[in-house]
């Protein structure tokens, strides 16, 4: 991977979005970097673009090009942790570089004590990349609406994750585009060159391009996160995910506005033979075709085909056990539904891990189309459009079924209608409809439709809120649903409240419903002062939280007390007392094993947990003591 550059420089200043050419007047493609940002702000601040000498440069990882060494990098790092707005105490180069097909991010990480970086997790989106390595991230914010971005990481021997954010809180982790990095060492640190295609990524029309960006390091050993412009420490590493609190970057120029196709064809054959079947199988011969279609309309536009759809190649699911008296969530894995999965999501409500343990509705949920009580139901065709129209979000899709005969499943059409405004800063509204031709419960249609906002201020304050209904064939009455809930999360202090109804006959058919027939109350308060008179401890952490729900009726079915005391030491070590008083109600039996089954009634539970994490030999370790109570009334 090989480009030639042009020498040349030029000033943009992005308080005039307006693509500019370099003041040389070339035609050839340019590779620009990014040589200074104002600490200060992140809107309207003047950069520098400077067109490379003309070299050749290989993504290797060593950064030993005369890129690297003719053009100032992008530096300075500020401190999110522990020293909020100080400079990083290890010193960070970041360049930023394009051509006519890929945009490279390039790191170069000065350590003073190398042999202490941390670096053992090279599985993709590995869980322990986030919470023990020392990485550097990434966000392109490629739309420039200070609301939406791409997301990427790396740590020092290549391991990586990537995903996308939606409204600065909704993450989706299964997107896994095509992009390439490499690392390297040198005597005082470690590097990171990435390359992404052009055609990866989705981006307002037109050569000239204004992005927001932002670029992470973590360093720990000395449990320090920095940034290259200034995140409130409330934020931590959700920084990565705030792209209105981005820099901007500018004298990007995206190839030729041509439009990507790609397509995924498939093929398979069998050959059968069964004496002990009725009639007896010899030799029989059978196949199948099929494809997927993905095309870019316009460079913010994407529409995905399928026809006869195979999804053997998807990534399997992960194990879980189910200790609870409700449905397991499982994320979707397969790949034609990931691309802007976040464009779909309704109210606040999680689609990812979390999903797993929240009573929030989701209206959409793609895994009911084509799976049917756990068997896979045949896709004869569909299609899918996402992507942006100027400050709207729009997604729509509509697929057919066919019949699945062990699980009872009728051929069906689905359809899913998204649309999302942005409005104010950092907020939006929107409309959702959904609809099956054949419901599960019953032979008839089923709908659901609601309208949703997601409304955040200043740095730490949001609320969502929500109202929707569904219409099922048979069920009427106390079928709809609705939300409000407030959030916020600053360093010192942490509150939330939320008001969840849920109606008896509330089905939405697409979605994933854990529980329904419930209102549900929940307050959270958070004490978390950082004091100066223990210098080996970073943050004291008090909170307490209720959660309070009855059915319909007014029948108290779950009430959960949380208490919690906490220490953050500067190493990153952390203790804990955790209290939990717990009380359930089971309004019907419940079968939790081969002969043995609870009855109904009240269940009340309490126990203490005394926790500590510690690292050793560059391993996080915990070590945890349990003392429960239970009691049946």
């Amino acid at each position: 991977m090989e480009q030639g550059r042009h020498a040349g420089r030029c000033r943009v200043d992005p308080a005039q979005p307006r693509g500019r050419r370099c003041h040389c007047g070339t035609e050839e493609v340019w590779r620009h970097a990014v040589t200074d940002v104002d600490l200060g702000a992140c809107h309207g601040v003047e950069r520098l673009c400077r067109c490379a000498a003309s070299v050749t440069a290989a993504v290797d990882g060593r950064l030993d090009e005369a890129l690297y060494k003719e053009f100032q990098p992008i530096s300075d790092f500020v401190q999110v942790e522990p020293d909020e707005g100080a400079p990083a105490t290890e010193k960070t180069e970041v360049w930023v570089t394009f051509d006519g097909n890929y945009v490279y991010v390039s790191f170069r990480c000065y350590e003073s004590e190398p042999a202490r970086v941390v670096a053992n997790e090279m599985r993709r989106d590995g869980g322990n990349l986030w919470q023990g390595n020392d990485i550097v991230g990434f966000l392109f914010d490629t739309f420039y609406d200070r609301r939406n971005l791409y997301q990427f990481s790396v740590n020092p021997i290549g391991g990586r994750s990537d995903g996308q954010v939606t409204g600065e809180r909704q993450w989706n982790g299964d997107w896994n585009p095509v992009w390439d990095v490499k690392v390297g060492r040198f005597e005082g640190g470690w590097t990171v060159e990435a390359a992404l295609p052009f055609k990866s990524l989705r981006y307002r029309p037109g050569r000239a391009q204004i992005w927001g960006f932002n670029a992470m390091r973590v360093n720990r050993w000395k449990n320090e996160l920095s940034f290259i412009t200034r995140i409130p420490n409330a934020l931590g590493m959700r920084g990565l995910n705030q792209a209105s609190l981005a820099a901007t970057v500018v004298g990007l120029e995206a190839p030729p506005g041509s439009r990507s196709l790609e397509i995924k064809p498939y093929a398979i054959s069998a050959l059968t033979t069964d004496h002990s079947a009725t009639p007896r199988i010899s030799n029989d011969v059978s196949g199948d075709i099929g494809f997927d279609v993905k095309y870019g309309l316009t460079r913010n536009l994407t529409a995905d085909l399928t026809y006869n759809t195979d999804f053997a190649q998807v990534e399997a699911d992960e194990q879980q056990v189910n200790l609870t008296r409700f449905s397991l969530f499982f994320p979707e894995k397969r790949e034609f539904f990931l691309e802007n999965q976040g464009t779909f999501s309704f109210g606040g409500a999680s689609t990812g891990n979390a999903a797993g343990s929240s009573n929030t509705p989701i209206l959409f949920h793609s895994r009911q189309i084509g799976l049917n009580e756990g068997r896979p139901v045949p896709i004869e065709a569909g299609g899918r459009l996402t992507g942006r129209l100027g400050r709207y979000s729009l997604g729509v899709v509509s697929m057919r079924t066919d019949e699945e005969v062990e699980s009872g499943a009728r051929p069906t059409t689905f359809s899913v209608v998204r649309l999302r405004r942005d409005v104010l800063r950092r907020s939006s509204v929107g409309l959702l409809f959904t609809g099956r031709s054949v419901g599960l419960s019953t032979s008839g249609a089923n709908t659901a439709y609601g309208v949703d906002g997601n409304f955040a201020f200043f740095d730490n304050l949001a609320f969502n809120t929500y109202w929707a209904r569904t219409r099922t064939e048979g069920l009427s009455g106390d079928d709809s649903s609705y939300r409000a809930q407030m959030d916020y999360a600053g360093d010192r202090y942490g509150i939330q409240a939320e008001r969840l109804v849920i109606g008896d006959n509330f089905n939405p058919e697409i979605g994933f419903l854990r529980r329904d027939d419930m209102k549900r109350s929940f307050a959270l308060f958070r004490f978390s002062p950082r004091p100066r008179a223990f210098r080996s401890i970073r943050k004291f952490s008090w909170s307490g939280s209720m959660d309070y729900i009855t059915n319909g009726t007014g029948h108290l079915e779950t009430r959960d007390l949380n208490g919690e005391f906490g220490i953050e030491f500067q190493t990153s070590d952390r203790f804990a007392i955790l209290y939990n008083d717990t009380y359930e109600f089971l309004p019907r039996p419940f079968r939790i094993g081969p002969g043995v089954t609870l009855p109904i009634g009240g269940y009340s539970f309490s126990s203490v947990r005394v926790w500590l994490g510690v690292r050793i030999l560059s391993l996080r370790k915990a070590f945890e003591y349990v003392c429960q109570k239970r009691k049946t009334t």
